[in-house]
């Protein structure tokens, strides 16, 4: 990225210039920058790439500066539903930020599955957020960002629950990330999760078609609910064995709502084990605690093991495969091995 700063520096009456003392600074300004747009930025909405560049500027304020033409792109205005294309320059007016937090990101790396020039695919361990938000600082995007300070283009192509360990996929160019996500709203992905569920489960293979509806609960949190005139989502479940009065199961989504293995579950009565929003709080309690052979368990069992796609550049399938973490098969050990079927 191509930076113009523009600066005057302040003379005394006599015309000498006034020498630099230290002094508690106003909130940071952003000084007029060029900004050359490259192959990875490309295609994206005017406005989004404002938000992005200018991190701590209200949106509202984004848009100000959009309607009011400040804002040019190759010395032209544009509206903000302008998209950029490879070479444009950008022209982005002084804008007054908020002050930084002295909080900074720590720079973490995850274990890798795969990467190369469009893609980095990640096993994300479970407690980490994808993305900071609703009471999180940061989470794995600005830990990766913040570890790569020299990547363009880094973005998160699907999100997982916090408490969901396994595959996340990143695009490390817009058109890898547009492409895959063209993918996934064609049904052209292929994502499958292992979940331990509490109850006694019957079927080999099992379809759940419950419509779903996103609403916010008393406490802020983000909550999911069946609801008739809800979005249509659709979870294969394929028993893989039984411990005791727990089911180890594969759930193949065939539509990606949020939390719908969760809320499919636990609406049929199966709470996966560890589950502290749709789950049973009693058993989750009891799973904390050894239990004769049973050892402590201490984080949902739901893990994202398997996605198949196709490469955003050469369209040849990719099957990507992450094991279940140490815990959840030394719990699965320390349970009653029923015979397979």
């Amino acid at each position: 990225m191509s930076v113009v700063i523009k600066h005057k520096q302040q003379k005394f009456p006599d015309g000498k210039n006034v020498p630099e003392v230290p002094a508690a600074a106003p909130a940071p300004v952003l000084q007029v920058q060029l900004v050359t747009i490259a192959e990875e930025e490309a295609g994206q909405r005017i406005d989004n790439f404002l938000l992005r560049v200018c991190k701590g500027v209200p949106k509202s304020h984004i848009y100000r500066i959009l309607r009011s033409g400040e804002v040019r792109v190759n010395k032209g205005r544009i509206d903000q539903t302008y998209r950029l294309m490879t070479g444009d320059v950008v022209r982005v007016p002084p804008i007054r930020l908020a002050e930084k937090s002295e909080k900074t990101v720590p720079g973490a790396e995850f274990k890798i599955l795969l990467e190369d020039n469009h893609l980095l695919i990640i096993d994300k361990p479970a407690g980490v957020a994808v993305h900071g938000g609703s009471g999180v600082s940061y989470g794995v995007i600005e830990q990766l960002r913040a570890a790569r300070p020299d990547a363009k283009f880094l973005e998160l192509v699907h999100r997982l629950d916090r408490d969901t360990s396994g595959i996340l996929l990143l695009a490390k160019k817009r058109s890898a990330l547009t492409n895959l996500h063209e993918q996934m709203r064609e049904g052209d992905t292929d994502k499958r999760y292992l979940v331990l569920v509490h109850g006694d489960w019957q079927n080999a293979r099992q379809h759940i078609k419950l419509a779903l509806h996103k609403y916010t609960a008393a406490d802020g949190e983000r909550r999911v609910r069946v609801q008739e005139d809800g979005q249509a989502s659709h979870t294969v479940f394929s028993l893989i064995r039984k411990y005791g009065e727990f089911a180890l199961l594969e759930a193949e989504l065939k539509t990606g709502r949020t939390h719908q293995i969760r809320v499919h579950l636990s609406a049929s009565g199966f709470a996966i084990a560890g589950d502290d929003k749709y789950g049973d709080f009693s058993l989750n309690r009891a799973l904390q605690k050894a239990d004769g052979d049973r050892i402590a368990f201490k984080r949902m069992f739901l893990h994202a093991y398997q996605i198949t796609f196709a490469h955003p550049e050469t369209g040849k399938p990719i099957t990507i495969k992450a094991p279940l973490p140490q815990e959840c098969e030394r719990f699965l050990k320390s349970l009653p091995q029923d015979a397979v079927k």
